[in-house]
Protein backbone atom coordinates (compact mmCIF):
# COMPACT_ATOMS: atom_id res chain seq x y z
CA UNK A 1 0.00 0.00 0.00
CA UNK A 2 1.06 3.35 -1.07
CA UNK A 3 0.06 5.95 1.58
CA UNK A 4 1.08 9.93 0.02
CA UNK A 5 0.92 12.91 2.16
CA UNK A 6 0.68 15.88 -0.05
CA UNK A 7 1.42 19.08 1.06
CA UNK A 8 4.40 21.75 1.31
CA UNK A 9 5.57 20.58 4.74
CA UNK A 10 3.67 22.61 6.76
CA UNK A 11 2.88 21.76 10.70
CA UNK A 12 -0.67 20.14 9.55
CA UNK A 13 1.37 18.29 6.41
CA UNK A 14 3.76 17.18 8.99
CA UNK A 15 0.71 16.02 11.56
CA UNK A 16 -1.17 14.15 8.99
CA UNK A 17 2.35 12.28 8.20
CA UNK A 18 2.74 11.40 11.33
CA UNK A 19 -0.92 10.08 11.71
CA UNK A 20 -1.14 7.89 8.71
CA UNK A 21 1.93 6.45 10.01
CA UNK A 22 0.69 5.52 13.29
CA UNK A 23 -2.21 4.54 12.01
CA UNK A 24 -0.39 2.01 9.22
CA UNK A 25 1.36 0.69 11.95
CA UNK A 26 -1.25 -0.03 14.98
CA UNK A 27 -3.30 -2.00 11.67
CA UNK A 28 -0.19 -3.65 11.02
CA UNK A 29 0.04 -2.97 7.27
CA UNK A 30 2.61 -3.38 4.67
CA UNK A 31 3.12 0.27 3.36
CA UNK A 32 5.21 2.50 1.86
CA UNK A 33 4.95 6.94 2.81
CA UNK A 34 5.46 8.98 0.34
CA UNK A 35 5.85 12.40 0.97
CA UNK A 36 5.02 15.22 -2.16
CA UNK A 37 5.88 18.69 -1.88
CA UNK A 38 5.99 19.83 -5.53
CA UNK A 39 3.19 21.80 -5.97
CA UNK A 40 2.33 20.82 -9.54
CA UNK A 41 2.27 16.92 -8.43
CA UNK A 42 -0.03 17.61 -6.20
CA UNK A 43 -2.09 19.70 -8.43
CA UNK A 44 -1.85 16.78 -10.69
CA UNK A 45 -3.92 15.38 -7.95
CA UNK A 46 -6.81 17.52 -8.16
CA UNK A 47 -5.78 19.32 -4.82
CA UNK A 48 -5.97 22.80 -4.15
CA UNK A 49 -6.06 22.30 -0.23
CA UNK A 50 -3.64 21.30 1.56
CA UNK A 51 -2.70 19.03 3.80
CA UNK A 52 -4.02 15.98 1.67
CA UNK A 53 -3.78 11.75 2.13
CA UNK A 54 -4.20 9.91 -0.49
CA UNK A 55 -4.02 5.69 -0.65
CA UNK A 56 -2.14 4.41 -3.70
CA UNK A 57 -2.92 7.22 -5.63
CA UNK A 58 -6.38 7.78 -4.73
CA UNK A 59 -7.17 11.04 -2.66
CA UNK A 60 -8.94 10.50 0.09
CA UNK A 61 -9.02 13.74 2.60
CA UNK A 62 -8.42 17.09 1.41
CA UNK A 63 -7.69 20.05 3.75
CA UNK A 64 -7.71 18.68 7.13
CA UNK A 65 -6.07 16.20 10.01
CA UNK A 66 -8.06 13.39 10.69
CA UNK A 67 -7.95 11.60 13.84
CA UNK A 68 -5.97 8.24 13.82
CA UNK A 69 -9.36 6.14 13.80
CA UNK A 70 -10.22 8.30 11.30
CA UNK A 71 -7.58 7.32 9.08
CA UNK A 72 -7.67 3.57 10.35
CA UNK A 73 -10.69 3.17 8.77
CA UNK A 74 -9.95 5.20 5.49
CA UNK A 75 -6.89 2.71 5.08
CA UNK A 76 -9.08 -0.65 5.82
Amino acid sequence: MKIQILGTGCHKCNTLAEVAEAAATELGLDYELEKIKDINQIMAFGVMMTPALAVDGEVKVVGKVPSVEAVKSILQ
